[in-house]
């Protein structure tokens, strides 16, 4: 479904997607061109001129996946959007825990809710904003990059869109299959800064330059020292640091 402007996409399918005329049971997709309130992690925003970039949301309805098991599924979201992209241009990655990075600038980012009925994932809402054709970013977002910066060309909306749509159904059926290991090891292989030492900031103000081990299954990221201190980090614990 294409809407020109909304809030949030996000929050569109929260309002709308258990309309049984709306979309069918498994699925409901929804594209804008503009929104006023678009949000990443957190209290990040995103910034997007109008009609240039993908901005979208899906609402998954996944069976049989543990709440344990949550973060499988951004896993699967962030390799489908890497797959996507990497058929563009090269030198693409995944940024824990989700963001999408062409070298050290920020391509795509996803914000994730999931709804819980008992001990499994009931509903699964991912929203997706890619730079796609904007040429000029003005917010105070440290590193934004859009495809059309990368390639000197405009790139078409609508069969980017399919791509990725195309993955998230790939992976998504891996999931379904108890494939979950498979995604978890295609999703550290791709990670941003995998076994490089770089400066990272901490909760509580320290800068110290450490090594990028993995990911845990539940989403930790594990972080080692120069004097091999291991550091387990949830989200909002660290900080990656660009150095120029």
């Amino acid at each position: 479904m294409h809407i020109d402007e909304t809030d949030s996409t996000n929050r569109w399918l929260r309002t709308h997607g258990d309309c049984p005329q709306a979309c069918p049971p498994a699925s409901l997709v929804v594209v804008s061109d503009f929104q006023t309130a678009g949000r990443g992690c957190g209290t990040n925003t995103w910034e997007s001129e109008r009609g240039q970039n993908l901005l979208f949301s899906v609402l998954l309805h996944p069976e049989g996946v543990p709440a344990a098991d949550q973060f499988v599924l951004s896993m699967a979201n962030a390799l489908a959007l890497h797959d996507a992209l990497s058929e563009y241009t090269d030198d693409v990655t995944i940024k824990w825990p989700n963001d999408i990075y062409w070298r050290d600038r920020k391509l795509c980012g996803t914000l994730i809710e999931t709804t819980l009925q008992g001990a499994e994932i009931r509903d699964c809402l991912i929203g997706t904003g890619i730079n796609v054709n904007q040429q000029r970013f003005v917010s105070d977002a440290p590193n934004p990059v859009s495809l059309r910066q990368i390639l000197g060309r405009d790139v078409d909306r609508d069969t980017l869109l399919q791509r990725v749509l195309a993955y998230i159904a790939k992976y998504m059926e891996m999931v379904r299959d108890g494939r979950s290991e498979h995604i978890r090891t295609l999703y550290r292989s791709h990670l941003y800064r995998l076994d490089e030492t770089h400066l990272y900031r901490f909760a509580d103000g320290h800068e110290e330059r450490c090594r990028l081990l993995s990911v845990t299954d539940d989403g930790y990221l594990e972080l080692q020292s120069a004097t091999n201190v291991l550091y387990r980090l949830a989200f909002k614990e660290v900080q990656f640091i660009i150095e120029h």
